[in-house]
């Protein structure tokens, strides 16, 4: 596994980085034993960091892989909070749920712009004093919007941004892969860490998974890329192949993946909850129901998470 330090903040990660969310309620809902597994078979094979969201409900997994294990690993958490106590409280629900005394980076989740990041400066003002307690050692944003990442790379007190980026721009709002990748290089050189997402764009890239992953890692100015994995054999193959080693015939065929979509089920109530939480104008409502148009969803499964009726799911 080859490793990088994640911008100025002296934080050293591995190019892969587990992505949390597939293993959670969002997603696979993997049994917590069978999901701690998962990572912990990515730690011993030389994963050190860990990408996580209070949103995610996976801190359980998480705390149970980190059991007993002997290396350092680096835990990145995010949240909406929006005020220095929501933030704080934030802070204190993943220490207490991951069981540990700080959390390598803590996150706004999600921020469109510098006039978001802004908005949300009170929460970031807790963060600084977390920071300088050594309850978080740097401090980020996430974002699906060019905007995000320039805001950010403006911002001195954020040391990491974790953004979208894939080889045909798909979910990157305001702006193309080159315009994603242009604010990336910008931010890069104003010292900010970055590690990416969805580099295989929600599954629409899975055909072109080889292309789409060797894109990505051609890219010098991320330090890591966020993978979601729910098995040991997806754990091998991408281990494998961050690591610059053949991946086996039958392990490929092992991992053969097959496109997900969304599903909403027959009992949706048409509240237009989801539409709203969507970012990527993937939903809509028709009929009295909501619909997806799968050529625009990123399968990140968040829509899931407001609906009253649990009746959206990722498969």
């Amino acid at each position: 596994m080859q490793y990088r330090v994640l911008g100025r903040t002296g934080i050293t990660v591995s190019r892969l980085c587990f992505g949390a969310l597939t293993i959670g309620p969002l997603q696979a809902n993997l049994p917590l034993a069978e999901g701690a597994g998962v990572i912990r078979k990515a730690l011993e094979a030389g994963v050190n960091f860990i990408d996580t969201a209070e949103l995610y409900g996976t801190y359980p997994y998480i705390r149970e892989a980190l059991r007993d294990f002997g290396r350092e690993v680096v835990v990145v958490s995010k949240c909406y909070a929006y005020t220095g106590q929501g933030m704080r409280e934030s802070v204190e629900k993943a220490l207490k749920l991951i069981g540990r005394d700080y959390i390598d980076v803590f996150m706004l989740h999600e921020q469109e712009s510098l006039l978001t990041i802004k908005g949300h400066w009170e929460a970031i003002e807790y963060l600084l004093e977390a920071r300088e307690k050594g309850l978080v050692r740097a401090i980020g944003v996430s974002t699906h919007h060019v905007q995000g990442v320039l805001g950010a790379a403006a911002v001195p007190e954020i040391d990491v941004i974790h953004p979208l980026l894939n080889m045909a721009g798909i979910g990157i709002r305001g702006g193309t892969a080159q315009d994603m990748l242009q604010a990336i290089r910008k931010a890069f050189n104003a010292g900010k860490g970055i590690y990416a997402m969805k580099a295989l764009g929600g599954g629409h890239l899975l055909s072109r998974s080889e292309e789409a992953l060797n894109y990505i890692l051609s890219i010098p100015e991320l330090a890591s890329v966020a993978v979601g994995m729910s098995s040991r054999d997806e754990v091998d193959y991408n281990t494998r192949l961050f690591s610059g080693q053949t991946v086996p015939s039958s392990l490929e065929a092992k991992v053969a993946r097959r496109p997900r979509r969304l599903c909403i089920e027959e009992w949706c109530p048409g509240c237009g909850e989801c539409v709203k939480r969507c970012t990527s104008g993937a939903i809509s409502l028709s009929g009295g129901k909501a619909v997806a148009d799968m050529a625009k969803c990123t399968l990140c499964g968040y829509c899931g998470s407001v609906c009253p009726e649990f009746c959206i799911k990722v498969i």
